[in-house]
């Protein structure tokens, strides 16, 4: 760790365009402090891997579109021969049943049966704040949606561990109904267009900070109750049973207490790491996630209890992804066959993925939790045996 610009600032090496964003940050009046996690790179006007903390306000451009985008890890008892023996036809039946990429509806999805016309309901949809605007007219598509996975770097994974333990792992946020949600609060901030802007913040006691914090709340559980949906169903599909569950934001803002000050704490692509608190970190396709729980430290502190949310890219999407022209992708540097030979030597069978999300273009996850070891201990790695993601030609620029 070093302090660069007054922040502590984790990995290496360093991004300079997501210190600078970072450092802007930091140079609001309400602002107590700021961090930067060792997989950080640049985002919309707060960079992916950043914390920032603030005194009775809150940024909507700091949590981010995807709000509330999160891991969810579940140890199942389906032994790990099993699963090995099964595992493309689990990983088919997971691309079929689980519903991947941008503006899905639920495949099981049945106009009749609700009022909102979905199968997947859940007590959420009777919380008050649904009637605040702008998130009384997002409620309908947030029905249709509940339980689908989104795109870019979004998936469901089949891990196996140290133990050889079959465990499930998601990685998805408030889908369409988040990104509506903070985009309407971003523009009612007057946040500007472009990726170095600065960040709009709200007073947490103004009308729009009261309604985003609802916004952002309600995105919160609706994340939690669509990785939850996923996780079940994976499990279905596996004929397991759960035996253990590590879920965890990390797109979101939380009122937390630091040295005797009240503040909100905004993680963009930062997984909380209280001392004690278990996290589940994605490597990339072709790399080991793990299971990891926070240590109390002087770091800890620093981190304003922090830790990574996954590897890191070193490379853009946008500029990984190249360009499409005449229905094919063109410009990036990994070849589909490259990828697909990565993958195929870690083990691993794979539904969907575009070349964007190859492991070419991310840290590997050892190195990166090296740079956190003094505030983190890892509990398990796990192992991908089976990975499904949004196909080719899915591309959102706004996931992280």
């Amino acid at each position: 760790m070093k302090t660069m610009n007054k922040i502590p600032v984790w990995g290496e090496p360093v991004d300079q365009d997501a210190l600078l964003q970072i450092a802007n940050c930091a140079k609001d009046q309400t602002v107590a402090g700021a961090a930067l996690m060792a997989d950080h790179h640049v985002g919309y006007s707060m960079p992916i891997g950043g914390v920032v903390a603030y005194r009775e306000s809150v940024s909507p451009s700091g949590v981010g579109y995807d709000i509330a985008c999160g891991n969810k890890a579940v140890l199942t008892d389906m032994p790990a021969k099993e699963a090995r023996r099964k595992i493309a036809r689990i990983m088919d039946d997971v691309f079929e049943k689980i519903s991947f990429g941008i503006g899905r509806k639920n495949e099981e999805y049945v106009p009749t049966l609700t009022p909102g016309g979905a199968r997947v309901d859940h007590e959420l949809f009777d919380d008050p704040a649904w009637k605040i605007k702008p998130m009384a007219q997002f409620k309908e598509l947030a029905r249709t949606q509940l339980g689908t996975v989104g795109s870019g770097n979004h998936y469901v994974d089949i891990f196996i561990d140290e133990n050889n333990r079959v465990w499930v792992g998601v990685h998805f946020g408030s889908r369409g109904f988040g990104h509506k949600v903070a985009s309407h609060f971003m523009k009612e901030g007057g946040g500007a267009d472009g990726m170095f802007v600065d960040p709009v913040v709200f007073s947490e006691k103004s009308n729009l900070g009261i309604d985003y914090l609802e916004g952002m709340r309600l995105a919160g559980i609706y994340a939690y109750a669509g990785r939850d949906w996923v996780c079940q169903r994976v499990v279905k599909i596996l004929g397991a049973n759960v035996l253990e569950e590590v879920h965890n934001h990390h797109n979101f803002a939380w009122k937390e207490n630091h040295n005797g000050e009240d503040l909100w704490v905004v993680r963009k692509g930062a997984t909380p790491a209280f001392p004690g608190q278990k996290g589940f970190v994605g490597g990339s396709m072709g790399d080991i996630s793990v299971i990891l729980e926070g240590v109390e430290s002087p770091e800890a502190v620093l981190s304003f209890y922090s830790t990574v949310h996954g590897a890191g890219r070193v490379m853009s999407r946008t500029q990984a992804a190249g360009k499409m022209r005449k229905g094919k992708r063109e410009g990036g540097k990994v070849t589909r066959e490259m990828m697909d030979k990565w993958v195929k030597e870690a083990g691993v069978v794979l539904r969907g993925a575009g070349t964007d999300e190859s492991p070419h273009y991310y840290k590997r996850l050892p190195k990166v939790l090296e740079h956190h070891a003094a505030s983190v201990r890892v509990l398990h790695t796990l192992r991908p045996i089976g990975v499904a993601m949004a196909g080719d030609g899915e591309f959102d620029p706004y996931r992280d």
